[in-house]
Parts: structure tokens; sequence; C-alpha cells
């Protein structure tokens, strides 16, 4: 981790604990906490144009923005009330909701093809069956790590036909520009910018299996603060609208805030990122994280007595996006 992530790491770390030492109920009325998150372009969009403060502003509402390094550190700061909206992937947010984080995925910000796996340039694999017997890097329990379990499962083979070497996204990448693995299930930037620098090459890519960028909310603000939250909404609509139609501003934000070379924001946004329907969850969504159950069951991620149909069925909830389509101004 460089410094300037360690030191925005331990700022959203002192922001959690100190969250949580307040009641939500009267954090939430004077300010709220948003996530905002390299792998949500829309988040960088909203803060830099300050929509929200601008909408909030009348109901006396302010805005603290939380740095999210991952989709775990989300779940952190939701869990600890540190936000109120917290971006994730929606395999994510789904393990989160049956480890019992009181928790809802209200709004969809992108459709991100952000994983697949990744061979050397020169790697003489061709196909998902060549990887029987080879050593695969991914990072256990993220949305590359469903996404190589399912591609292998597509392909006919078992998590014991390979060698799973479970490394940390960063050292994912490292591990195979050294050759001390076969293949990696990427995570953009970092995937973007190995096929850049070191001509690394997608050897599978499968949209389905990235289960969507997912904006999350805890339950206890949508019941007592639900005008609040369809105006938050109403504006990361406006800002996901914005950053699909204005893909190179939205890429030069990437690279600035993440420090990020700006052809790999490049590939990252105008290549592998799109912003279909209107951020609503729908079906799409919720077979996506359906897909993968039986994954956390047989990898035994999920606490024992977790419900993780129940968690399916109730992970969404549309009300919130709902309302804020339906706000004008």
């Amino acid at each position: 981790m460089t410094a300037l992530s360690r030191s925005r790491f331990l700022t959203a770390a002192g922001a959690a604990g100190l969250a949580a030492a307040v009641p939500l109920r009267a954090r939430a009325a004077d300010r709220i906490g948003v996530d905002y998150a390299y792998y949500n372009p829309p988040s960088l969009v909203l803060k830099a144009k300050g929509w929200l403060e601008e909408a909030l502003v009348k109901h006396g509402t302010g805005v603290d923005w939380v740095l999210s390094l991952g989709s775990n550190k989300a779940n952190g700061f939701l869990a600890a009330g540190a936000v109120q909206f917290g971006s994730t992937a929606g395999s994510a947010a789904l393990l989160a909701r049956a480890n019992g984080s009181p928790i809802k995925t209200v709004f969809l910000y992108s459709r991100p093809e952000w994983t697949a796996l990744v061979v050397p340039k020169d790697s003489p694999l061709k196909s998902l069956r060549d990887l029987k017997g080879k050593k695969v890097a991914a990072t256990r329990g993220t949305d590359p790590w469903f996404f190589l379990l399912r591609s292998l499962q597509s392909a006919g083979l078992q998590p014991a036909d390979v060698q799973l070497v479970d490394l940390q996204h960063p050292d994912g990448r490292t591990a195979l520009e050294r050759g001390q693995v076969d293949a990696w299930a990427g995570l953009d930037p970092h995937m973007a910018a190995s096929q850049l620098d070191a001509g690394s090459r997608l050897l599978y890519r499968n949209v389905a299996f990235n289960t969507w960028g997912a904006l999350n909310a805890r339950e206890d603000f949508l019941a007592q603060h639900p005008d609040i939250a369809a105006i938050v909404l109403h504006q990361y609509e406006r800002a996901r609208q914005y950053a699909a139609a204005h893909v190179e501003e939205a890429a030069a934000l990437l690279s600035d805030a993440s420090h990020t070379e700006r052809r790999v924001a490049d590939v990252q946004l105008h290549e592998r990122t799109t912003y279909p329907g209107n951020g609503t969850p729908g079906g799409d969504y919720r077979d996506a994280v359906a897909a993968v159950v039986p994954l956390i069951r047989s990898d035994k991620l999920a606490k024992p007595d977790a419900d993780l149909d129940g968690a399916v069925a109730s992970l969404v909830d549309t009300r919130p996006a709902t309302a804020a389509l339906a706000l004008r101004g």
C-alpha cells in the first residue's frame, strides 16, 4: 500500500470509528456518510461536482465523503455506521447481508467488466480447459474469486482441478508478471495496467460473471430518512448519466483521484464500463448475485447459520430508486 493510500485508509478508518460512537439517528439528521471509490465512476463525478451537498443543504444535511478502497472496506464502513451509502460488487453485498450486515442494495451505479482471467503475454494457454493443473491467483471472497470459480465450472472444471493461490489483487498481478502463477483473476485498474505495461492478455472474459456495481444503504437510515435517501439516489442517477455521457471527463477524474495513468483509466471506462437502465436494481442483478450462492456455500465464506437464499430474496429494495426517479429538479 502506498503512503498516500495508507493515509487515506487511516482517515477512512478513523471516520468509521468516530461514526460508530455517534448514535445513527442523531448523526443522520445532521450529516450523512457517503463513500466514493475508484471502481465507482459516478461517485467520483458526484463528489467533484458538489451536487449532493447542493441538494441536501436546504434540508440541513451535510455530507461526509469516505474513500472505500474495496468492497470489503465499504461493507466495513456500512456496518460501523461511518457511511449510510457504500459501493461494492453485488457478490460482496450479498455476502455481507448473509453474514448479518443491515444493508440493502438500492441502486446500481454501473455494470462493469472489472474482472477477467489474465495470462502473461507469452503464455501457451489458449482456453479455460488449459488451466487444469495450473497455478491461478485470486483474492478469496471477491468478485474475481467468484468469477474464477464460475469460469472453471463453465468449462467442466472444479476448484480442485487447479492450484488456487490466494493473493490480494496487486500481489496477484505481480505474481503473474514474475511467472509465479500461470493465470490470475484480475481486477481493474490493476488488470488494465498489466495489459498495457506487461502485455498481459485476457484468456477469458464474461461480463455476465461480473456482479454489477451495487450502491448499498443501511436499512435503519432508509426507514428513518426515506426523503433524504431519495435525494441521494436522484443525484446519483444524475452523476451516473453524466459519467455515461462524459467518459473523457470521468476518466480524467478517475486518473486524478487514483493517481492512475490516464491510459489505464481510459481502458477501464471506455472498454469495460457501461451504465444500462436507470440504476434501479432488477432481475439481472438478482440473478447475478444468486449465481454465487453455491460458491459461497462450497467455500464456506458465510457464517454457518447464514440464510443465503433469504439474503438473495431480501437484498434489494427498489423503493428508494423509484422515489428518486419521481423527483424533479
